[in-house]
């Protein structure tokens, strides 16, 4: 099941479909969120890099520690999260890091939460601003498992509503 906005221009379905592919099981559900941002790629990219900082692009985020790893593939990373949110805490893995082709994923691996098989991905592309100047489309993507008791939609609308979609807390 995927859900979220399916109006994407040409543009935004070759990102999708060249970095955002998600191996989804039955129960199972999944969704893709864009966000345009008024700012160049190079330093929206400098803080999505930052497994050790998600803090920075993730408003949910109290605290995070690199527990394991020298953040490269395979690292570990405890993070707080703030209160309102049913969790205190999560155990993430860096899946991947391409500087190149500015593509970040993680896989939650543990933590106070239901978030079962939850991985999402990251992609930054350079584009034009209505002005003219130079912007960034921001594509995220998750799977993630239906906990019992709930259905794919609302385990898909939480997961986008509460925890998901990359966003700045301070103005760049």
């Amino acid at each position: 099941m995927s859900c979220g906005n399916n109006g994407y221009n040409s543009l935004e379905m070759e990102y999708i479909k060249k970095h955002h592919r998600h191996e989804i099981s039955e129960n199972q559900c999944t969704s893709v969120l864009l966000k345009h941002i008024k700012a160049p790629v190079h330093l929206v990219w400098s803080l999505v890099r930052r497994f050790d900082e998600p803090q920075k692009y993730k408003p949910f985020v109290s605290r995070c520690v690199v527990a394991e790893g020298n953040l490269e593939i395979g690292s570990l990373r405890e993070v707080d999260v703030k209160s309102g949110l049913p969790a205190t805490t999560s155990t993430e893995r860096l899946e991947l890091l391409d500087d190149d082709q500015h593509i970040f994923s993680i896989r939650i691996i543990g933590g106070d939460h239901r978030l079962r098989n939850y991985s999402s991905i990251i992609s930054v592309h350079p584009e034009m601003t209505e002005g003219g100047r130079p912007g960034t489309l921001v594509v995220e993507s998750f799977v993630v498992d239906v906990p019992e008791g709930n259905t794919k939609d609302e385990t898909c609308y939480f997961v986008q509503a509460k925890i998901f979609f990359f966003s700045f807390s301070k103005k760049i």
